[in-house]
């Protein structure tokens, strides 16, 4: 499903964020990429979405090119891949249901289309009681789960999660990961940036381990992963 070949990618024509990456993830993975910060884990999650392109070599998803993706095509290829990240990016006056709808508005879905699955999306992330709730009314584990909402709401095939526990709690972070497995289950191949070993250890699940914008290892069998 998704495929690096060979990529390069360099910041400033200074930095080497990735350096020749060649990785393949299929459909209905789950996959954590591991390693401080500065390994490129990022980056290589960034050149998925096209928000930034390889100096040297080819993204593939779904058996495209993603450099050959023109510009106008770009809302496509995102609503394909869902995004999450560690600091939540809600809107702050808006309630959990809206910042939800917010993602369905922008892309000109109905008034029923979203009165329909705004709710679905809620209970799957387990927050139908809280549709009501503005983000400071939330806890830091909800504010995330309202995040993934939002990232699931166009059906994504891909779900990108950077340091989605980075901001968290050990509970909460569990809860977040649990969801992201239910997630996972359901059929959409999940990627799990992170340097947090007891998320990775309680997961369970194909690790890729980042050094220097670098793949040093590859671990496809379920089980403890050292860092």
């Amino acid at each position: 499903m998704i495929e690096y070949k060979g990529v390069y990618t360099t910041y400033d024509n200074k930095f080497e964020a990735i350096n020749g990456i060649d990785l393949h993830i299929k459909y209905g993975e789950f996959v954590s990429l591991i390693g401080p910060n500065g390994a490129g884990k990022s980056t290589l999650l960034r050149l998925l979405t096209k928000e930034i392109t390889p100096n040297k070599g080819e993204v593939v998803v779904d058996g495209i090119s993603i450099a050959e993706i023109p510009d106008k095509d770009l809302p496509v290829l995102r609503r394909k891949v869902g995004t999450i990240f560690q600091d939540f990016k809600l809107l702050t006056n808006k309630t959990a249901f809206e910042n939800v709808a917010f993602a369905l508005e922008v892309c000109g879905a109905s008034e029923q289309e979203i009165s329909d699955d705004v709710p679905k999306v809620l209970h799957i992330v387990g927050l139908s009681d809280k549709a009501d709730n503005f983000p400071n009314q939330l806890s830091g584990g909800e504010r995330q789960r309202v995040a993934i909402a939002r990232a699931l709401i166009h059906r994504p095939t891909i779900l990108l999660a950077d340091e989605p526990t980075g901001n968290l709690d050990l509970l909460n972070s569990y809860d977040v990961v649990k969801l992201l497995l239910k997630i996972n289950e359901l059929g959409t191949t999940v990627i799990l940036a992170t340097h947090n070993r007891e998320v990775v250890n309680s997961i369970g699940r194909r690790v890729v381990s980042m050094e220097n914008g670098k793949i040093v290892r590859d671990q496809i069998e379920a089980g403890k992963y050292i860092i």
